[in-house]
Parts: C-alpha cells; sequence; structure tokens
C-alpha cells in the first residue's frame, strides 16, 4: 500500500517540526556546556547540568504515551515545541552574579523543562512513521530511517550553531534568538499541519504503556546500554578533553576552540545522520525479512564494541595529549559514529515493527523512555568517569556498555508475532 497524499503531507510537516526543534535542541546542549566550562565548573558539575534533562525524559516518554493516545499526537507535538521556547527564555534571565549553586540548580531546571520538551516531539514524531508509512517495500524502515538520519543531522549543525552563536552574539542574546525562531516554526506548523493523523482515544488507560511484549522489553533494554555507550564519552569527557588540548587559555584561543569543538561535534552528529538516513541501503533491508534484521542487529552492535575498545588501548598508550593521539580519537569516534548509527536506526525501524498500531505511542513512549535512561547513566557516567580517571575510563566505560548492549540484543526473538499488545 503506498502512502496517501495527506499522510505524506503530514508526514513532511511532523518532519520540519521535528527538525526545529532539534537544531535549537543541540544549539542549546554546546552552549550551556561550553559557557558553564568557562565560567569555571568541573566535569562533574557540567554533568549535573543535563541530569535533570534525561531523568524528566524518562518520566516524560512514560506519560506523553497515554497523553498522545487519549489526545492526539499534534497535541504532544506542539506541546514540545511551547515548552521548548518557554525554557529557552527561561534560561536568559539566568543571572552571571549567582553562586555556582544557584546556578547550577537554575540550569538544572531549565534543562528539565527542555527534557520534557524533546521528548514530546520526539515520541510524536516517531509514533507518527508507524501510522503514515506505506507498508510495501520496507518503507517503514526507509520513512524512519529518513526522520531519524535527518533529525541528527540538523542537530548536528545545531552544534556548530551554538558554538558559533556563543562566540559571537554571547550566552544570554544566543539563547533569546533561538527562543523567537522556534516560536515563530511553532505558530506556522500548528496553522498548516494537514490532516493524517489520529486525534486520540477516549478510553486509554495509563496502564497500557507498560509493554507485555518480551521483544519490546528487550530492545529497551538495549537502548539503554547502546545510547549510554555514546553519551558517556559525548557529554563531557570528549569536548572537556578537546578544549584542553585546544584551548591556550587566551579570549582569542577559547573562542576558536568553541568553533573547533562544535565543528567535531556538528560533522560527529550530521555523519551520524547521513548513515541512519542511508542503514536501509546499508542492511539491504527491502530485501530481508524481520528476522534477518533482528540478527544484524546483534551483529552490528559487537562491532561497534571494538571501536571504543581500541581507543582505550591507545589512550593507555600514550603518554599525554600527543597530535597522534587527537587524530586517533577523532578517527576512531567518527568510525564509532558511522557503526552506531546502523545500530541507531536498526533499533528505531524494530521498536515499530514490534508495535501494533493501536498501541504505537504506548510501546514508543515506553522505548524511549529507556532511551533516556541510557542518556541519563552516560551523562552520569561522563562527568564522574571522565574526573576519576580520565578519557581511558571514559572510553573503557563505553567499551563495556556497548558489550552490554549486544548481550540484551541477543535476547530478541526472530518470531513475528513477539509483540502481543
Amino acid at each position: 500500500m503506498s502512502a496517501r497524499p495527506e499522510g505524506l503531507s503530514a508526514y513532511i510537516a511532523v518532519t520540519a517540526a521535528y527538525w526545529a526543534f532539534m537544531l535549537t535542541d543541540g544549539a542549546l546542549r554546546m552552549l550551556v556546556l561550553l559557557h558553564f566550562h568557562t565560567l569555571g565548573f568541573s566535569p562533574v558539575q557540567l554533568a549535573y547540568l543535563f541530569i535533570l534533562y534525561e531523568i524528566a525524559g524518562m518520566g516524560t516518554n512514560l506519560a506523553a504515551g497515554w497523553i498522545a493516545a487519549r489526545f492526539g499526537l499534534t497535541s504532544t507535538l506542539y506541546a514540545g515545541l511551547g515548552v521548548q521556547v518557554l525554557a529557552l527564555l527561561a534560561l536568559t534571565q539566568l543571572d552571571p552574579g549567582w553562586a555556582i549553586g544557584a546556578s547550577v540548580a537554575f540550569v538544572m531546571c531549565v534543562q528539565g523543562a527542555s527534557g520534557v520538551a524533546k521528548d514530546l516531539a520526539k515520541m510524536s514524531s516517531k509514533s507518527a512513521v508507524k501510522l503514515l508509512a506505506p507498508t510495501e517495500d520496507g518503507g517503514l524502515f526507509r520513512w524512519v530511517a529518513v526522520l531519524t538520519g535527518s533529525k541528527n543531522a540538523v542537530k548536528g549543525l545545531g552544534f556548530l550553531l551554538g558554538a558559533a552563536l556563543l562566540a559571537t552574539l554571547g550566552f544570554t542574546w544566543a539563547v533569546l534568538a533561538m527562543a523567537i525562531v522556534l516560536a515563530v516554526i511553532l505558530v506556522a506548523v500548528a496553522l498548516f499541519m494537514p490532516a493524517g493523523l489520529p486525534r486520540g482515544r477516549k478510553g486509554a488507560k495509563f496502564s497500557e504503556v507498560f509493554s507485555k511484549s518480551a521483544n519490546v522489553n528487550w530492545l529497551s533494554a538495549a537502548r539503554v546500554f547502546l545510547f549510554g555507550a555514546r553519551d558517556v564519552w559525548f557529554v563531557v569527557g570528549i569536548p572537556i578533553y578537546f578544549y584542553a588540548v585546544l584551548s591556550d587559555g587566551t579570549e582569542e584561543g577559547n573562542r576558536m576552540a568553541f568553533f573547533l569543538i562544535g565543528s567535531f561535534m556538528a560533522v560527529w552528529v550530521i555523519l551520524y545522520g547521513a548513515v541512519q538516513a542511508s542503514a536501509p541501503r546499508i542492511l539491504r533491508a527491502a530485501n530481508r525479512p524481520e528476522s534477518e534484521l533482528i540478527e544484524a542487529a546483534r551483529g552490528w552492535a559487537g562491532a561497534l564494541f571494538v571501536v571504543p575498545a581500541a581507543l582505550t588501548g591507545a589512550v593507555l598508550l600514550s603518554s599525554g595529549p600527543e597530535t597522534w593521539l587527537t587524530v586517533t580519537l577523532i578517527a576512531g569516534l567518527l568510525v564509532f559514529g558511522a557503526i552506531f548509527a546502523v545500530n541507531s536506526s536498526l533499533h528505531s525501524y524494530l521498536i515499530l515493527a514490534f508495535t501494533k498500531s493501536e498501541r504505537v505511542t504506548m510501546d514508543v513512549g515506553f522505548y524511549y523512555m529507556a532511551n533516556a535512561g541510557g542518556r541519563l547513566i552516560g551523562t552520569l557516567l561522563s562527568g564522574l568517569t571522565y574526573q576519576l580517571g580520565g578519557l581511558p575510563l571514559v572510553l573503557g566505560t563505553a567499551a563495556v556498555m556497548v558489550a552490554l548492549a549486544a548481550l540484551t540484543s541477543g535476547r530478541l526473538s526472530g518470531q513475528s508475532d513477539a509483540a502481543l499488545a
């Protein structure tokens, strides 16, 4: 069955709204990380800034799945964009004269609101794909890969945008500019959203959020470890390490370090997004049954383990921040991003394949609660491991978490009827 014109229009509108959100989300993360690092925050304090963001995401995904089932997907999509606008406006009120404790508490709360916004928008967008995508010739995998891949490419541009805005406009004006642009986009999307998304059902119960499907539960567990493995180096460890290597302590040196770090993070996420979008072709998904794609998820997780394990060895063999080590880290992390992207894209497809249309928001909400849990664990460990053991402990922890992702992926069942509502 081919996609209906109204379904394609709704898919395009949802994707555009998600792009706008993720551009500000990526920029905000880079703004907060670099701005507070220059104010003297330790790696653990920097990690604290993002903790509530991830905790809020866990709770939001559970509630959002039910809210969308009850009130419709457009309600949660608009709410996500609206809450992000409010979070950005609140962040402009940060006073540089506040004590560190007060600043951390305030930014944690604002980041918590941003976490709510992110997961409202994400759950809405991913659930919409299940309902709107064509069912023939791997259409579901193609549509979810395009949405997820393009979103991450846009978020990568957001990292670069955040670093550039911080260096040119300063923290407050950069955040205010993003709030204004996102508010305009929210109004435009709300005015011109076509038909095609369900409006919800009154009988939806919150208890339905918890899945009875073994495949959904094991995939969610694998997602915890997969994203924990990424964020353990991505959130604090690598950006702060590169800042120490690139900055000479002068104002001009700091600005150059901002641009270089932002550029690397942007390239990494853009590459990640591009590979995600190409995953159906890389895996020849159109001509393979679901059982083979489940087997592929196990194999690709095993391949991913090799990268952080090898990088850990390289760092241990080095005598400090040498040029060869920096080049090795950059190359290795880009390879990690490419393999990670295939893993992530497979997961995003499998959760939609395992669920049923009548409970898609529930299962997707539960799955992304696990995703947020993995990010929370990775965020906590990112600051802690870097402060306790530096880069070797950061990368070694990532390797262990990838190994756990591979083990839990191995529990997935290849039977097509494994997911029962």
